[in-house]
């Protein structure tokens, strides 16, 4: 089939417009761009470097993760955080995780087992190093490789809608009440469970995390 002339044009622009949306969930995520942040589409896509048509596609897809408020003709805020809204938001997480790696061990392919032990061991390291930012670009790339090897596209939708959100809770409370070496190792135990094909260790093991999310959850909030 012959492309369209517009083709390349149309790439460029997917292209640019994931790199707006991976920078400024980032951003947003580890709280360099506040809560309560009024931003707007020209000063992000000078702090970017990116034009504005992928700072808005980006923008819009931020908004339906909650990360942002778009409000017509007034601006673009950063959503605040609230522990009590995470606590509603895990016990969906429990449930919906728990499937995902139930489904990821079971039809993960080879090369994303290889790469599953791959993020198993760089968790390792930034549990041994207290790493938090390597940690959160670690956890990233597992909660996407869990979504993509577990072939469901019901659950993952649903999921990719809490991840941005439970990351940047982690991030804004961790110093205080987390444990980072604990939470990355556990993350690196549901990773081998995967890797290995275990159904049954890798939803035991999700459990074991969301129990720990949950108390961690609970200590922001006393």
């Amino acid at each position: 089939m012959d492309r369209l002339p517009d083709d390349d044009e149309h790439l460029q622009t997917e292209t640019l417009t994931e790199k707006a949306y991976r920078a400024l969930e980032e951003e947003i995520v580890t709280l360099r761009i506040s809560p309560g942040t009024v931003v707007s589409e020209a000063m992000l896509s000078r702090r970017l470097g990116v034009g504005r048509t992928p700072i808005r596609e980006a923008l819009q897809r931020l908004a339906r993760e909650l990360l942002v408020v778009i409000m017509p003709r007034r601006g673009i805020v950063v959503s605040e955080i609230d522990p009590i809204r995470q606590l509603r938001l895990l016990e969906v997480r429990r449930e919906i995780e728990r499937l995902l790696a139930r489904s990821a061990a079971k039809r993960a392919t080879q090369l994303q087992r290889t790469l599953f032990r791959e993020i198993a061991n760089g968790m390792d390291q930034a549990a041994r190093n207290a790493d938090d930012i390597a940690f959160m670009r670690l956890d990233r790339a597992f909660n996407l490789l869990v979504l993509d090897a577990a072939g469901n596209e019901f659950a993952a939708s649903a999921m990719s809608l809490m991840n941005g959100l439970s990351r940047r809770f982690w991030y804004m409370h961790y110093k205080q009440a987390a444990d980072l070496p604990l939470a990355a190792r556990l993350h690196a135990a549901i990773a081998c469970a995967i890797a290995d094909g275990d159904p049954d260790t890798a939803g035991t093991r999700s459990d074991s995390l969301i129990d720990y999310i949950q108390n961690f959850a609970r200590a922001t909030i006393e």
